[in-house]
């Protein structure tokens, strides 16, 4: 079974998913801040990847084009993760896999810049829904993050 298939996702763990998403939407924008605010925490050199960010003098949590991309990826990367079993696969709304790989690649994201963002989006939904965490959800968002960044990478070569 290959890994981008969502066959290994179980019901338990879409739901899970669902349920955390579903009291995380309505704050979607702020969350996606924090999610990218907790990167940069953890990886400051994480910044240069970003252009947007390069000869901004505006302070992250300020930023209009850091809080709309932000917004934009913790958006996809969440819904991604409540479609992937229903998909059966990784589907993304807003760009192409082939977009993110090329896109990613690129800018030169590695293997430690998807483990620093796989750790921070854990701890933004930790903190965003305390009360119905668990280790489960945790490997629930973890296996869903995962399968994204797999579909990505298969797509990270310079775009054509």
């Amino acid at each position: 079974m290959s890994t981008l298939e969502g066959r290994g996702f179980t019901e338990e763990q879409e739901a899970l998913v669902v349920k955390s998403w579903s009291a995380m939407k309505p704050n979607a924008g702020e969350l996606g801040l924090k999610f990218f605010l907790k990167i940069f925490e953890i990886a400051p050199s994480a910044q240069k990847l970003f252009s947007f960010l390069k000869d901004s003098n505006v302070p992250l949590e300020r930023n209009p084009k850091l809080k709309s991309h932000a917004m934009s990826v913790f958006l996809m990367t969440c819904e991604s993760a409540v479609q992937l079993r229903k998909a059966g696969k990784v589907t993304v709304r807003e760009s192409s896999l082939k977009k993110l790989g090329a896109s990613h690649f690129k800018h030169g994201v590695a293997d430690e810049h998807f483990e620093v963002t796989k750790f921070a989006l854990l701890e933004t939904i930790k903190e965003a829904v305390p009360e119905t965490w668990s280790p489960e959800m945790k490997n629930a968002w973890g296996e869903a993050y995962d399968k994204l960044v797999a579909a990505i990478k298969l797509e990270m070569k310079p775009s054509s």
